[in-house]
């Protein structure tokens, strides 16, 4: 499996991505999706596939690592 090209920890389930960030202005992002995270604790957008992984969810390893 490819890994994703960017992973975003988020404290809430529900997520907005319009590919904007990292210098990247929203006008040359692509549409704003809401993303749904799952019972697998991540959710990923079908445009720039961004991984949002929830903060101390299954899929959280940086939150894991510190228990």
């Amino acid at each position: 499996m490819i890994p994703p090209p960017e992973t975003l920890r988020v404290s809430t389930r529900r997520v907005a991505c319009d590919g904007s960030g990292h210098g990247i202005d929203p006008a040359l992002g692509h549409p704003r999706v809401f993303i749904e995270i799952d019972e697998r604790g991540y959710g990923e957008c079908g445009y720039c596939d961004r991984r949002f992984v929830l903060i101390g969810g299954p899929a959280d390893n940086e939150g894991s690592a510190a228990h």
